[in-house]
């Protein structure tokens, strides 16, 4: 991997703030495990029959940006990036994916992602969350997602070291 450069939350902000901080420094470490790789390296699999693959992890959470982002706050009928129905399952399979088509959706999502958040006059912003069927608070929307990224870049460490023997951070 190349230099870390990401940004840690800060030691005392607000709760706001921090939420930001954690999200953008969990979004930034996937990019990083995810550096320095070619499109083959990025499609490697975890192991049979998973399709566990980094560039899976980065297409499924363009997926989860968006379930709790867009469609809780924006559009609930907004169709899914990688599925014409709500399937998490289709991200995984990255195998004609590129590290392109990949990141230009992830990267997408967090924009419009930040966005909401950020024109969200407070956390108590409710939103519809379709998939749950019940509304729910922006706050809550930041923590489920922060605890989405804090599992799967767990899984981005294991892909990295079984792809090139990248250890850390």
């Amino acid at each position: 991997m190349t230099d870390d450069h990401r940004v840690g939350p800060p030691s005392f902000g607000s709760e706001r703030e921090t939420l930001r901080a954690f999200l953008d420094y969990h979004r930034a470490t996937l990019a990083m495990k995810c550096e320095g790789l070619t499109d083959e390296q990025l499609r490697e699999k975890s192991m049979e029959p998973s399709a566990l693959s980094l560039l899976a992890l980065v297409r499924h959470m363009a997926e989860v940006e968006r379930a709790w982002f867009r469609r809780t706050f924006e559009d609930g009928d907004a169709p899914m990036v990688w599925s014409e129905k709500v399937d998490f399952q289709a991200a995984y399979d990255a195998s004609a994916s590129t590290r392109t088509e990949a990141f230009t959706a992830w990267e997408a999502e967090v924009a419009t992602s930040r966005r909401i958040e950020r024109e969200a006059g407070s956390l108590d912003l409710a939103g519809y969350q379709p998939r749950w069927g019940e509304e729910v608070s922006l706050r809550m929307v930041m923590v489920h997602v922060l605890l989405e990224y804090g599992r799967h870049n767990g899984h981005a460490d294991l892909l990295r070291e079984g792809v090139d023997g990248t250890v850390g951070a």
